[in-house]
């Protein structure tokens, strides 16, 4: 990683723009291939970089979107728990806020 830093005229005195050095990797495929890579990034959502860097690491899919329910209590939208986790309860709550000062 790289920083360059040079003054702009009128905005910030100092603007720095970060560089990553990142390797380019080229390889061929067929028209049904690049279209079938396309359509499936397009599917979960990412670029087509941030697909195949998924399925090199093995990363795979992109995690679901947490589901939203109506609080019982106060009647607004609230993020519902994920799959196997319990959800937050006021007790939970305070024993967080607890350990600090």
């Amino acid at each position: 990683m790289r920083e360059t830093c040079r003054r702009k005229p009128l905005a910030n005195p100092l603007h720095c723009i970060t560089v990553l050095l990142m390797k380019t990797i080229t390889f061929k495929v067929s028209d049904d291939e690049a279209s079938l890579i396309r359509h499936l990034a397009k599917l979960e959502r990412v670029s087509l970089s941030g697909y195949l860097r998924r399925r090199a690491t093995g990363m795979g899919k992109v995690p679901a979107l947490p589901q939203r329910v109506r609080c019982e209590f106060t009647g607004a939208m609230i993020f519902a728990p994920m799959p196997g986790q319990n959800g937050l309860t006021t007790a939970a709550v305070r024993e967080m806020l607890g350990e600090f000062p």
